[in-house]
């Protein structure tokens, strides 16, 4: 066996333990996320609009305080693809928001109602703010949070990845770090200010569990009619429908690329068996080359 066939080889296994190990731990210490099942996931999937819609009422009444859409246009709630919203629905949650314009003729920047060709204003004038309000941190924006976070899921099952097209690291963790905050485990200290979650890396979290907006101390819903289309109003629902919401944030024309590729990937393999009939019927008209001589 070659020194390459021997590194491979022992690659290979450790590869495997790992994987065949415990819960195995993230950076920082945290534990990897599990794995979630999502109506996206692979080459034809598509977001459940319902779904979405209940992700953006968890959005606007618990995240939205402190964290943007910068990069959302409220016209996008009713475009294919998205939540399904009417125009009229669209139009007038635009105008609940003020949104700052001008100058005016006086030269002066003034606050007028949204328009749905609006993008989602910042709840902060500016970083400062944002800081003063928070601790001294800033909360990220969620335009495409669930693009932006993600963790390693190792060897081998990244290589799996690879050919079953599994793209739904982020919104796996931020299920994840949704359900992950708890008591810290004996001995460990946690500074004032900051929180203990099992998924985040390094475990300690400035940013408090959104979740107790929506349940009590005991794990019960404030409100058991949260969910105005009868849905469960469950910890794990609630985290996935939120999280579905800002995955389809970060990729609005998801549906649409899909079947633009999936378009792309059948007029391919029609080109390549034009291609080959071409090929053989071209050389089919040639002799067959002479024997050669001995």
């Amino acid at each position: 066996m070659t020194i390459a066939s021997r590194i491979l080889a022992a690659a290979i296994v450790a590869g495997s333990s790992l994987a065949l190990a415990g819960p195995t731990l993230a950076a920082g210490g945290a534990e990897k996320p599990p794995r979630q099942t999502w109506s996206f996931y692979g080459p034809f999937g598509t977001f459940d609009k319902a779904q979405l819609q209940r992700g953006f009422k968890v959005y606007r009444e618990v995240c939205a305080a402190c964290h943007g859409l910068s990069k959302l246009s409220f016209r996008n709630l009713s475009e294919p693809g998205g939540p399904g919203f009417t125009e009229g629905q669209v139009k007038a949650l635009a105008a609940e928001y003020k949104v700052k314009d001008g100058p005016n003729e006086q030269g002066e920047m003034f606050e007028r109602p949204g328009r749905p060709s609006d993008r989602f204003p910042s709840p902060f004038p500016n970083d400062e703010a944002a800081k003063a309000a928070n601790n001294g941190a800033v909360p990220p924006d969620f335009s495409v949070i669930a693009k932006a976070r993600s963790y390693e899921r190792g060897f081998p099952i990244y290589i799996f990845d690879i050919f079953t097209q599994y793209q739904q690291q982020g919104v796996d963790y931020l299920t994840a770090l949704l359900l992950g905050y708890e008591p810290p485990p004996p001995g460990v200290k946690v500074e004032d200010g900051l929180h203990w979650n099992r998924y985040f890396p390094g475990n300690k979290i400035a940013m408090a569990n959104p979740l107790a907006a929506v349940f009590d101390d005991a794990g019960k819903p404030h409100d058991p009619n949260f969910y105005s289309d009868g849905t469960p109003v469950t910890k794990l629902q609630v985290a996935k429908d939120l999280s579905a919401f800002l995955m389809w944030a970060a990729e609005p024309k998801m549906e649409e690329r899909k079947r633009t590729g999936v378009k792309v990937m059948l007029w391919l393999v029609l080109l390549a068996g034009l291609l080959f009939m071409l090929k053989k019927r071209i050389w089919s008209r040639l002799d067959d080359a002479p024997a050669k001589a001995h």
